[in-house]
């Protein structure tokens, strides 16, 4: 990625954070680049596709994590307890792109990112329910319902604190109260 590209995609993250609940416009997002609006068309040719450009940052940063996360730990509740807070984690150094992740940056864009993010997160819940599949073969948790379930209540927590970032206007960290939610949940979900 050409460095330009780069510090428009920063720039967007950037004032998505700055401008919790606003909408960005070219014009603004051009003037905190310091660019002209043509020059950011020039790099991409729709603001539909500066977002599509955070959502495949977001892809790229959290997959290859969990894929790392899947290679060096083969503990069911470890490897649970490492994506989910992966997921937080990264919220709370992202939040412009939670925004865009949970739709409130996406109001009135392109259905097509809409149905992006919707991906993002059915691969999450899928790779989560993966994950709590195997436990089923490894015999090394016994889980109080089904895998689906249990990666349905992840999913749940997730964007529930997400969620709360974003409320917030991020000054309820996703990860706050980890340790005591994590024991909740873990206590649940696994026997």
């Amino acid at each position: 990625m050409s460095e330009r590209r780069q510090k428009i995609l920063e720039t967007l993250a950037s004032e998505l954070c700055a401008n919790p609940g606003k909408r960005i416009t070219t014009a603004a997002l051009a003037k905190s680049v310091g660019v002209s609006e043509a020059a950011l068309y020039r790099h991409f040719p729709s603001k539909a596709r500066m977002f599509e450009g955070l959502i495949e940052f977001a892809e790229d940063s959290i997959f290859t994590r969990i894929n790392q996360i899947l290679e060096d730990d083969r503990n069911t509740r470890s490897r649970c307890a490492k994506v989910v807070y992966l997921l937080l984690g990264f919220a709370d150094r992202n939040p412009g792109i939670i925004r865009v992740l949970l739709g409130n940056a996406l109001v009135g864009e392109n259905e097509r990112l809409q149905e992006r993010v919707q991906g993002f997160f059915d691969r999450l819940q899928t790779q989560l329910r993966q994950i709590l599949r195997e436990s089923e073969l490894r015999r090394d948790v016994h889980l109080s319902e089904s895998p689906g379930d249990n990666a349905s209540l992840l999913m749940a927590y997730i964007e529930g604190r997400m969620q709360q970032l974003l409320r917030s206007r991020f000054q309820v960290a996703a990860l706050d109260n980890w340790e005591a939610d994590w024991r909740m949940l873990s206590n649940g979900m696994f026997h």
